[in-house]
């Protein structure tokens, strides 16, 4: 006898789908990296790499840390890059990919947060790596910036476009900010379907709340947004293969630390928030190894005409 199939349901898009909400999205999403700041810092980046996203491995990678950095050059070679090009940053966490750039292309870089704190902590990592004649940092919404038209000569985003609510809000702004001419990189975690079973909806939720992530487009959806803003030259590449190592250390990380977790969660030496983000370890697993959602990377060309 044939088990009926499990039940699926539809995802909508643009739909804050979060059920531990506190306060605003944008606050929320500037606590959780304040509250889990220490987290990344003992498990994860480095003084080198000041990277809070997945590796890219390739069969050279050496090293998680090598990963890190080798995701930025992955990004880096998709922009036309040259000594003293303007960059956009769009979601800098504390400084690590622009003090990258700057370091590594002689670029002039402005990265914008919503946290405060990592304004600080990026504008101290810049000095004490010699660039921040370079790179300068601002308290910003990427998708509603200050900045005039037609200002940066690359709009960059690594991990950081997944936050915004409507994901098309962030690529007319990068459009908008882009001159024309100008190179559109940014890779990210997307949904791989809209229609999940209650299973795998469970496994994106501990994601979505973990990670203070509103929703997940796809990548189609997301290249249709590039499309209908008038980028051109639009390129996808899958590369949730050369991610899945960086996965496997999240998961597996958090099982070897479980008990520890919920022993200093149970006396109080860990907050729901640094809970959720631990608890994101186990989704995402599940998300990008049970083919929920995928990793891509993205670019594009802002047109001369």
């Amino acid at each position: 006898m044939n088990k009926p199939s499990p039940a699926l349901f539809f995802v909508e898009a643009d739909v804050d789908h979060r059920t531990n909400i506190r306060e605003d999205l944008r606050s929320d999403i500037a606590d959780y990296y304040d509250q889990s700041y220490w987290d990344y810092r003992t498990s994860w980046l480095n003084s080198k790499n000041l990277a809070i996203h997945y590796g890219y491995w390739s069969e050279a990678t050496k090293s998680h840390s090598d990963s890190l950095l080798e995701m930025n050059e992955v990004v880096a070679a998709q922009l036309n890059l040259k000594a003293g090009d303007y960059v956009l940053d769009a979601g800098c966490g504390i400084g690590g990919s622009s003090i990258w750039l700057a370091e590594n292309f002689n670029v002039k870089v402005t990265g914008i947060t919503v946290s405060p704190t990592q304004i600080e902590q990026a504008k101290k990592n810049a000095k004490r790596r010699g660039v921040d004649h370079l790179v300068d940092f601002k308290l910003e919404d990427y998708t509603q910036t200050l900045f005039e038209d037609e200002t940066f000569d690359h709009v960059w985003g690594l991990e950081s476009i997944c936050y915004a609510l409507k994901k098309s809000d962030f690529v007319n702004e990068a459009f908008r900010v882009l001159k024309k001419g100008g190179s559109f990189a940014i890779a990210d975690g997307f949904a791989a379907k809209r229609e999940v079973t209650h299973k795998e909806w469970a496994h994106v939720l501990k994601v979505l709340n973990g990670w203070v992530m509103p929703n997940m487009s796809t990548s189609t959806e997301f290249e249709g947004f590039m499309k209908s803003s008038g980028f051109k030259n639009i390129y996808y590449r899958d590369i949730t293969e050369n991610t899945l190592p960086s996965s496997k250390r999240l998961y597996y990380t958090a099982i070897f630390t479980y008990p520890m977790e919920k022993v200093m969660s149970w006396i109080g030496l860990r907050t729901a928030v640094q809970s959720g983000n631990f608890n994101a370890c186990f989704g995402q697993y599940h998300v990008l190894h049970d083919g929920i959602g995928c990793y891509g990377l993205f670019s594009a060309m802002k047109g001369l005409d």
